[in-house]
């Protein structure tokens, strides 16, 4: 096996615009760069950068910072420096800077970038605000802020997922780069840049790691660790990359990724761009066939990273080609019965994103893959999708610690032992990228218990009602209150099939409950009704020909205008019997005794009448509902204690009201 040819002393050096071996090869697809040797001489930090020296460019950007420089785009291109080399801490730090300088100039691009690199180094409360303060600079429909504006606990939920998995270092990991594991029958195979480990070998300029090839290891015991780690085949693997590979259900069919490699020479576009390209080889007499193009391929952007479903019928890939969503996207095609391919086809925004989707796996049930698009941890995250006749469901973040805050992907599973294997260059690994094994544990009966508190006449949202959960025998589980939209909810760990009670109350209104049983489904989501009590109806009298809502009196202090505690509860009265009939309009007419000059007590009533219908307003009443609040001062009262006339305190006291009358009442 070590026969073939050393892969050395070659005239040529590539260059990857990303910033891990498998993010470009594996091909995050986004292109390999050749050239002759000493063709790209950086001549300034401009130069490097775009000849894609990061770290050459990074010293040379800071060196310009230090010396007074410090412009946009100097700050932008030194935070980039770090950010596509994986320097998060320092991409955080520039970006941080840029944002304080130049905040209302910086693009979505950056306030996407500066996120990331935020949950690269764990922050996730600051990305999280961040999202908040720049949501108008990224892209709401596409990037992860959308996420987070429809749901602002949705990051947390990843961070709070019960844990789902035991995950286990390999020990045939390398000090380089190993990843992108592929079952084969009894084995795994996988690509590796070991050579290094052997041989004196030509290696890869850009993070000066040999090239990839395509090795074999012996499984113990599916999900443990690997033994007797062998190259795969002399005949595929090649002097440039080997990665991101698929069996058919056989094992007698290969498909892989390589460098645009044909007649022992690198082809590249008009640009000059080497893109990546997928073969198919097949097992013939116990060796594998020359590998041949797939049909797909082009001259013009990367395929890769095959994925076929169990039935081998449908294959699967990721691609930058005319119509990706995103940097890069996963398709499929079907492989019909002659063997020709059909259209490739976008798997579309249910599954990609703007951001990268790479690393599908197919089983029965379930596609997952890994994404930067999707909400997650930082960097790459591997998320779930079930399959079924209508497509793609939902996407799941598989949460930690299979998840963690630098890139994870390359998730292959036997979903009938819930066992398998995934990659990830996290901390407190052997090398660049390591190949991991996973136990995907039994998952709890977790419920997240969800509704909204709304009113039965016209199913407007009820907010700070009374919620309480009770299990099936009727002990408390927990209390909440509905927020300014009538939700509520419930996070804990409920066991499966049992009855559980959800019980809602509010002044003012029926008490309600609903029974709900714990099944396979994720939610309890309801909406829950609630009915106006008899009471709070009664309000709406007819006096002498007038409709009006009457309460009992509200009271100021001395001289004052403000709304009292005693006062906001009566008012809460008038605020419950207008979302009750959202048609009413009303009109609040403020009151004084004779006692004081005319023009103050004017003054203060219409004060106070303008208070009322400020607090009713900011109650959630629409202001057009409160057609005037006027004071009226000592002008209209009731009795015979005007000016001059002598009455008692309690005579006085029947002057001062104010008035809430119904002006229109649609029911």
């Amino acid at each position: 096996m070590n026969s073939k040819p050393l892969k050395k002393d070659l005239n040529h050096q590539d260059f990857i615009k990303m910033p891990s071996l498998k993010t470009n090869l594996l091909l995050g697809f986004l292109l390999i760069f050749s050239a002759l040797q000493g063709q790209m001489k950086s001549t300034n930090a401009d130069s490097s950068f775009d000849n894609l020296f990061y770290v050459r460019a990074a010293q040379q950007y800071q060196y310009m910072v230090d010396k007074g420089n410090d412009s946009q785009h100097v700050l932008e291109r030194l935070a980039d420096a770090y950010y596509f080399n994986t320097d998060m801490e320092n991409a955080v730090k520039w970006y941080g800077k840029l944002f304080s300088k130049y905040e209302k100039e910086v693009t979505k691009e950056y306030a996407f970038r500066y996120v990331h690199a935020l949950k690269g180094t764990g922050k996730y409360d600051l990305a999280k605000a961040l999202m908040k303060i720049y949501e108008k600079k990224i892209d709401t429909t596409t990037f992860e802020v959308a996420q987070l504006q429809n749901n602002d606990f949705s990051l947390d939920e990843i961070m709070d997922k019960q844990p789902q998995f035991f995950v286990s270092n390999l020990a045939i990991n390398s000090e380089v780069a190993d990843f992108g594991p592929a079952f084969y029958k009894d084995k795994i195979v996988f690509a590796s840049s070991r050579d290094s480990l052997v041989f004196e070998t030509r290696v890869y300029h850009w993070n000066r790691q040999p090239y990839l090839d395509l090795f074999m290891a012996d499984t113990i015991e599916l999900g443990s660790d690997l033994t007797e780690v062998l190259p795969f085949s002399e005949i595929l693997n090649t002097r440039y990359h080997e990665a991101g590979v698929a069996f058919g259900p056989e094992g007698n069919t290969v498909y892989f990724t390589r460098n645009n490699y044909t007649n022992r020479d690198l082809q590249r576009d008009e640009e000059g761009t080497n893109h990546l390209k997928m073969y198919k080889s097949e097992l013939r007499g116990g060796e594998w066939t020359e590998a041949e193009e797939l049909p797909f391929n082009s001259e013009n952007y990367s395929v890769g990273q095959p994925a076929l479903s169990p039935d081998g019928r449908f294959l699967f890939f990721v691609s930058d080609m005319p119509g990706s969503i995103g940097g890069t996207d996963i398709f499929m095609l079907e492989i019909m019965e002659d063997g020709t391919y059909s259209q490739p086809m976008n798997l579309g925004p249910q599954i990609n994103t703007s951001g990268r989707e790479m690393f599908p796996y197919i089983t029965e049930e379930k596609m997952y893959f890994a994404s930067d698009g999707h909400l997650g941890l930082g960097g790459l995250d591997v998320f779930e999708s079930d399959l079924s006749a209508d497509g793609f469901g939902p996407v799941m973040n598989l949460g930690s610690p299979l998840n963690s805050k630098k890139d994870d992907f390359a998730y292959i599973v036997k979903e009938s032992a819930n066992r398998g294997y995934f990659s990830s260059n996290r901390d407190g690994g052997k090398g660049d990228d390591d190949v991991y094994s996973f136990q995907r544990l039994e998952e709890p009966c977790i419920q997240t218990v969800k509704g909204t508190v709304v009113r039965k006449a016209n199913a407007q949202p009820i907010v700070d009602g009374n919620v309480a959960l009770y299990d099936g025998e009727g002990a408390l589980l927990g209390k909440t209150t509905t927020d300014p939209y009538g939700a509520f909810r419930f996070d804990m760990e409920l066991e499966c099939e049992l009855e559980y009670l959800i019980k809602i109350d509010k002044e003012g209104f029926l008490p309600n409950e609903e029974k709900f049983t714990t099944t396979d489904v994720k939610d309890f989501e309801n909406n829950v009704p609630l009915e106006i009590t008899k009471e709070l109806n009664k309000l709406i009298v007819e006096e002498n020909g007038v409709l009006k809502i009457k309460i009992d009196n509200i009271y100021f202090n001395l001289n004052k205008a403000d709304i009292r505690p005693d006062a906001a509860q009566e008012l809460n009265k008038i605020v419950e019997v207008m979302k009750e009939y959202p048609k009413m309009v009303i009109k609040i007419e403020a009151h004084t005794d004779s006692r004081g000059s005319d023009g103050y007590n004017e003054r203060l009533s219409d004060r106070r009448a303008k208070s009322t219908a400020d607090y009713i307003i900011s109650q959630g009443i629409e202001a057009d509902r409160i057609q005037s609040a006027i004071g009226y001062g000592e002008q209209v009262l009731l009795n015979e204690c005007k000016n001059g006339v002598r009455c008692s305190n309690e005579k006085h006291d029947v002057n001062r009201r104010s008035e809430f009358i119904i002006v229109k009442l649609d029911l």
